[in-house]
């Protein structure tokens, strides 16, 4: 049970996080649904596969990105001792969780400097996805969800910081996939809605309730970190 915790979380953080996703990307998505033939969009059918493409592409970058924060992570664990260091990584995954809500919730606007750090790579990239337009088959949905995989954004940085508390490749890219998965709901409905739900995802309301549902989790983790045994006890609870 305890190894699937980081993996919940990481699905929660996707989620709560979708409400910037929308918010960030919902003019992309918008633009991207509007630019497929009537044909397409006129059966809601087909427009959820190109959905699930342009969104499967997304998830595959984020995955490649785990794949190598990860392996990272696994270097400093080794370099700090195996218990110290995922207890550090772990301790500064938690600290990220409450900084992002803070971030998210419209309290710490500040932090927003960190969506600009993937700006040159972008940069380089963003012609490539533009080559990719118009999209005409599924394919190329796919194609340019890889390439719309490296946008830079703030909450897929925290992400990918998180990720490397995982302390390995594999498990990195693990915690991407259900981060991405996370993501996957709110950015599909921005697909298929084509940015009619922009105005709820952008209300403050909706920016403090899931900015202040990630800054519990942020400390839930921290408590947990410090006192397991809380977590334990849970397990051994009597059943009625």
């Amino acid at each position: 049970m305890d190894i699937l915790v980081p993996y919940l979380s990481a699905f929660l953080v996707g989620l709560l996080g979708g409400v910037h996703c929308v918010g960030m990307c919902g003019g992309i998505v918008g633009a991207l649904t509007m630019s497929l033939t009537p044909e397409i969009r006129s059966k809601n059918s087909q427009l959820f596969y190109y959905s699930l493409a342009y969104n499967f592409g997304r998830m595959t970058s984020y995955i490649i990105a785990g794949l190598l924060i990860g392996l990272l992570g696994e270097t400093l664990v080794s370099l700090l001792a195996p218990e110290q260091g995922l207890s550090f990584l772990r301790f500064l995954a938690a600290l990220i969780v409450i900084l992002l809500g803070l971030y998210l919730g419209g309290w710490l606007p500040k932090l927003a400097f960190i969506e600009r750090l993937g700006a040159p790579a972008w940069k380089k990239l963003q012609p490539v996805g533009q080559r990719l337009l118009p999209v005409n088959n599924p394919l190329q949905a796919f194609l340019f969800g890889v390439v719309w995989g490296w946008l830079p954004c703030g909450l897929v940085y925290y992400a990918l910081l998180l990720s490397m508390a995982e302390g390995s490749a594999l498990n990195g890219g693990v915690y991407m996939m259900m981060f991405g998965l996370g993501t996957l709901a709110p950015m599909l409905l921005a697909s298929m809605l084509a940015g009619k739900l922009n105005h709820l995802f952008k209300s403050v309301t909706m920016k403090r309730i899931s900015g202040g549902l990630l800054i519990l989790m942020g400390l839930v983790s921290l408590i947990l970190l410090y006192n397991p045994s809380i977590l334990h006890s849970l397990h051994f609870m009597p059943h009625h």
